[in-house]
């Protein structure tokens, strides 16, 4: 598959110099997974992008309008009738060259189709190497859960992973707070109670993470939400992530600490197989 933008339903193949979103990262994005040609999760990714549009001052473009750009990008390509990654990008559009700018701006869609990158079955039955990044995730932050244009925390932390052979990059804040991921949300298991970081001050919330709490609650097991400290999630029985495209893996080792997938990760692991998300099976 080759991937391929577009802009009101035709393709782009650049963005105007003055819109916000290049010139000062002033948007909004959703990375969402395309299995058997429909898009998984699409109501979360929806709901999140309509409070990181009202947060923004931008207007929320009609939901129907959105699907059939979509539409029109998988009908472009061969995920239309299989598996693939769309990305949604919201910018506040064109504007005067400075900061200010008023509210309720009509946003400038742009829909791009990309292959899906595939994990291992390895990674799900034995789990991921992590890192802890150096660099630091800033807040308290008024965009706090939002996932906004301005990502250089994350590209500074996958960097990082990068340079370390990593898969991902667990990130903290400056109080030594696990918040999440560079790309993942952050489960830990002590005991039997599983706790993911309060994500108040900084972070992403994302999609799969919601689905994790709400399918753990629907089964009588609910999820603790509240600060993780760096020190706490190492001495944790279990550390798994989640993430909207590859859905939930085991982490088996952070720096000097290992483990192997316990009960909790694998039942996570199983209800979510049966919610729809088979790269967990």
């Amino acid at each position: 598959m080759t991937p391929a933008w577009f802009h009101n339903h035709k393709p782009v193949e650049m963005v105007p110099i003055d819109d916000r979103g290049f010139q000062y990262g002033d948007g909004l994005f959703e990375t969402i997974a395309i299995r058997a040609g429909r898009p998984r999760l699409w109501q979360f990714h929806m709901e999140r992008l309509a409070t990181g549009c009202e947060r923004l001052g931008i207007r929320m473009p009609a939901e129907q309008d959105l699907r059939e750009q979509v539409d029109t990008a998988l009908d472009a390509s061969d995920a239309g009738a299989g598996s693939g990654t769309i990305k949604i990008v919201l910018s506040a559009g064109t504007g005067p060259r400075g900061y200010a700018r008023g509210k309720d701006i009509e946003a400038r869609i742009f829909v791009g189709v990309f292959p899906s990158n595939v994990l291992s079955r390895s990674a799900y039955e034995e789990g991921v190497d992590v890192m802890v990044c150096e660099t630091r995730l800033a807040g308290p932050s008024v965009l706090a859960g939002l996932k906004t244009l301005n990502r250089l925390e994350q590209v500074f932390g996958r960097s990082e992973c990068v340079a370390a052979n990593a898969f991902e990059g667990l990130m903290v804040d400056a109080d030594e707070r696990v918040i999440c991921g560079t790309m993942s949300n952050v489960f830990i298991v002590s005991g039997h109670t599983v706790i993911t970081p309060a994500l108040t001050r900084c972070g992403v919330a994302g999609v799969m993470r919601r689905l994790v709490l709400e399918t753990f609650a629907a089964s009588d097991k609910a999820v603790v939400i509240r600060d993780v400290a760096l020190a706490e999630l190492r001495q944790s029985d279990e550390v798994f992530l989640s993430n909207s495209q590859f859905g939930v893996v085991p982490v088996r080792r952070c720096e000097d600490r290992q483990w192997s997938p316990g009960d909790s990760t694998r039942e996570c692991q199983r209800l979510l197989a049966a919610q729809g998300v088979p790269e967990c099976t």
